[in-house]
């Protein structure tokens, strides 16, 4: 039996697999940002995200927060990666440029 109950939890899952699948689309939209890796992490975070949908009512208020705390850290600290790899590429095809130049 699966006992799924509207709470904190079913938010902080949506929210999971939400930032996981904008990791996904990131490969059709800009692919020279993306890496191999993305799909590993991402798969691993859609389960995650379903397992505090489905379980996440057994969490206790502190195990909640830490959950929290550990996935805005998680979302946080892809969301700067993402953002440097963008970066990173926009160097590379400005140095790319000029040395044609």
């Amino acid at each position: 039996m699966i006992n799924i109950g509207f709470g904190p939890n079913i938010i902080l899952g949506f929210i999971l697999g939400f930032g996981v699948t904008l990791l996904y689309l990131l490969r059709l939209v800009k692919p020279e940002v993306a890496r191999d890796e993305d799909i590993f992490f991402a798969t691993i975070g859609l389960l995650y995200s379903c397992i505090l949908v489905v379980h996440g009512w057994r969490l206790d208020p502190i195990l909640l927060f830490s959950q929290v705390l550990i996935i805005a850290s998680l979302l946080v600290a892809g969301w700067e990666n993402i953002r440097l790899r963008g970066l990173l590429s926009n160097i590379v095809k400005f140095k790319k440029q000029d040395k044609n130049k």
